[in-house]
């Protein structure tokens, strides 16, 4: 498949970028770490991390892992989750709770990032614990898998 086609499909944003440092014999290393959300806005969303001497290798990585791990997230007829769900990730818990026609998103930056890509209109959510985007995100995720699950 040509993927310069495929990227055309799928629309990225990225959440947070990190310097992040590691010592060795002759001082620190430092390398940056991206977290990127990539999805269609039709059901189909994928989070992944991606680690590089330089911001844009970085980013590079993290949207191609991405896209090769997309879930599909199954909707009502308002446009949000098909059911209340508590995910969590590390030490970030997050509540997502399906809204009806005209609520919007009611989140937080990572929630709201990860639900505008995966095409949900309609959604209340609750950040517990850890507010760490990184986690936050993989937590919500998490929990737009489990809302998709039928007959749970």
């Amino acid at each position: 498949m040509d993927y310069k086609k495929q990227d055309r499909l799928y629309d990225e944003k990225v959440l947070e970028i990190a310097r992040v440092s590691r010592t060795v014999k002759g001082g620190k290393r430092i390398s940056f770490r991206s977290v990127v959300v990539v999805g269609d806005k039709n059901g189909k969303v994928a989070v992944a991390t991606g680690k590089g001497t330089e911001v844009s290798t970085s980013i590079k990585k993290a949207s191609s892992r991405a896209k090769k791990r997309f879930i599909n997230i199954k909707m009502n007829d308002n446009e949000s989750i098909k059911r209340q769900v508590i995910s969590s990730y590390g030490t970030s818990k997050v509540l997502l709770r399906p809204a009806p026609k005209g609520t919007s998103i009611i989140a937080g930056p990572v929630v709201r990032a990860v639900c505008e890509l995966a095409g949900i209109k309609n959604i209340v959510s609750k950040l517990y614990g850890s507010n760490n985007k990184k986690n936050t995100a993989y937590a919500t995720l998490n929990g737009l898998k489990k809302a998709s699950l039928d007959g749970i």
